[in-house]
């Protein structure tokens, strides 16, 4: 089978963790000192009466002090958070005016750029904030996922590997390195770094559920489905489990895995 029919095949897998990627490597702040909550990407159990009032505290802020480098960061991911991503990129680009050669504000900023789909922007924005002889591992994490994102996985793979010397023991690191294993279809590589991040501090439900989903397309059904069920409601395990078998199917693949589930 040729390279290109391989690829094809695998388009649907590779737009799945494609999102993944993104949310894990380009989520928004996790906390926010001048909100008495979280205003960060992962706010599935923050209630939305909270997250607005949270948002419009920082607005107020924003407004109040546009100079100020700690309303520029949080105002902006709690946009990005809330869907707002274009408003978002136009405060970073005030805040890159202010701040030129602030790394946070620059790995902010090619978030921003990243989720309105710019990503050689994003690119060549975050790799201002890499200062060689110190190398930010976030900054690092954020260039995997933009590079993973145009796949170039394996550029991808260089730059988690480099920000897994300076944060070992970062689990979106780990996840984020799998899920591009993941990518090119290297699943026993992809459940290797996952089973990795899931026993880091700080691994969080998405990670937990990108490994199901990989346990899923090596064929261990029975795994794949308790995985699932110790995150999620059992209609959605089991739309998740048939969208495995979908997956499979499409990549010629149910023949070899359809007597393992």
């Amino acid at each position: 089978m040729s390279l290109r029919l391989i690829q094809n095949k695998l388009k649907p897998l590779r737009a799945l963790m494609l999102v993944s990627v993104a949310a894990l490597a380009l989520s928004a702040c996790a906390s926010n000192p001048m909100t008495t909550g979280s205003i960060g990407g992962d706010q599935a159990g923050q209630p939305m009466d909270r997250k607005q009032q949270a948002l419009a505290q920082l607005a107020a802020h924003y407004k109040k002090s546009p100079g100020d480098r700690s309303a520029i960061i949080y105002y902006a991911a709690a946009l990005r958070a809330n869907g707002q991503n274009e408003q978002a990129v136009a405060v970073l680009e005030n805040g890159v005016a202010k701040f030129r050669d602030d790394p946070e504000i620059l790995t902010g900023y090619a978030k921003a750029l990243v989720a309105t789909g710019r990503f050689e922007q994003a690119l060549n924005v975050v790799e201002r904030a890499i200062n060689p002889t110190s190398p930010d591992w976030n900054a690092l994490m954020v260039k995997g996922a933009i590079l993973d994102q145009s796949g170039r996985n394996k550029e991808a793979r260089a730059a988690y590997g480099q920000a897994l010397k300076i944060a070992p023991d970062q689990a979106s690191l780990h996840a984020n390195l799998g899920l591009s294993y993941s990518m090119t279809n290297e699943l026993d590589k992809a459940e290797a770094e996952l089973r990795i991040a899931v026993k880091l501090r700080g691994a969080n439900s998405q990670i937990r559920q990108n490994l199901a989903l990989v346990v899923g397309l090596q064929g261990r059904f029975d795994e794949s489905r308790a995985l699932f069920a110790a995150e999620l409601p059992a209609d959605q395990v089991e739309a998740n489990m048939s969208y495995i078998r979908a997956l499979l199917t499409q990549q010629n693949r149910w023949d070899a895995v359809k007597n393992s589930g």
